[in-house]
Formats: C-alpha cells, sequence, structure tokens
C-alpha cells in the first residue's frame, strides 16, 4: 500500500512540477494547465505523501536490504520541491513576477517532474 503511494505521489507531483512544460504541448495544454490548476491546491498533500512514503522506504531499504532504489530518491525529491514554498525555501524576490516553469531553473524542475511521472509509472510496474 505505501509502495501505490510513493508511486502515485511520484506521478501527481511530477506532474504538478512538470506543468509549466506540459501546456505547451500543442492542442492538449490548455486541458492540462486546467488540470494542473485544479490539482494544484493538493500539491502540498502530494509533497507531504512523497516525502513521508520516499523516507519509509530509505529507511527500509538501508537497513534491510537491498539498498537504495530510485523511487525512493526521486519521492524525497519531489516531495522538498512540491514543499519548497512551505518549508521556507523560496528566493525572496522582492517582484511580483511569478516564477516561470518553461525557462531556467523551472525548466530543470519541469524535467525532474517529468523524471518523477516515469519513474512513478515504472513503480506501477515494478513488482515489489
Amino acid at each position: 500500500m505505501i509502495a501505490l503511494l510513493l508511486d502515485l505521489s511520484n506521478i501527481f507531483g511530477g506532474f504538478l512540477l512538470a506543468i509549466g512544460l506540459l501546456a505547451r504541448l500543442p492542442s492538449i495544454g490548455d486541458n492540462l494547465a486546467a488540470a494542473a490548476r485544479k490539482l494544484g491546491p493538493l500539491g502540498w498533500i502530494v509533497g507531504v505523501i512523497a516525502l513521508i512514503c520516499g523516507g519509509y522506504y530509505l529507511i527500509v531499504h538501508l537497513t534491510s536490504g537491498p539498498g537504495v532504489l530510485h523511487f525512493e530518491i526521486v519521492g524525497i525529491i519531489t516531495g522538498v520541491l512540491l514543499l519548497w514554498d512551505r518549508l521556507g525555501l523560496a528566493r525572496k524576490t522582492g517582484q511580483d513576477v511569478p516564477d516561470s516553469r518553461s525557462t531556467g531553473s523551472g525548466l530543470i524542475v519541469a524535467i525532474f517532474g517529468v523524471i518523477a511521472m516515469i519513474v512513478g509509472f515504472q513503480g506501477l510496474f515494478t513488482p515489489n
């Protein structure tokens, strides 16, 4: 059950992180952006679930084997990125310009979001 929560949090968290890139897709970008606006307020819940499940599996795999897997590392990073503002790590620029998710460091976060979605889907089809 916890593995399913980790995979789903990687998928939904990755979607929320990658929406700046996905919104640029022709003919479906607007629909994806609308879905992200609806899921956006729940992003912090997805981040907490990703941190808890990823941390749990990190501890389990460090203590009893088979070693650290990429699923939990991606989950922890996804959780931290989704909770970046709530953790107080956001850079205070004093500008009212919203952070673009399709250029600069936002592009790196968006690409990681795509990777997190792929890892989440891989986890759904990988036996535990």
